[in-house]
């Protein structure tokens, strides 16, 4: 489960808020809804699959959490 609350991006160091997990309407997967804490001019607001959100990925060949937990809102 992911809890809300601010998250760090480990590739690019932004951070975001978590607000909630919502279920895709017609596969049921579960979406992790977040924030952009910082300018961005694409959307303030994104949506991604609860499993991309928590997966691992390689920075200077070692592998961390695509986001990581930083504190509560």
């Amino acid at each position: 489960m992911i809890k809300p609350g601010i998250y760090k991006h480990s590739k690019t160091g932004h951070e975001y808020r978590v607000h909630f997990t919502a279920k895709h309407s017609e596969t049921l997967e579960n979406l992790v809804i977040y924030e952009a804490l910082y300018d961005n001019n694409k959307s303030k607001f994104w949506a991604r699959p609860a499993t991309m959100f928590t997966e691992g990925v390689e920075i200077d060949g070692k592998k961390v959490p695509r986001f990581q937990f930083v504190r509560e809102n």
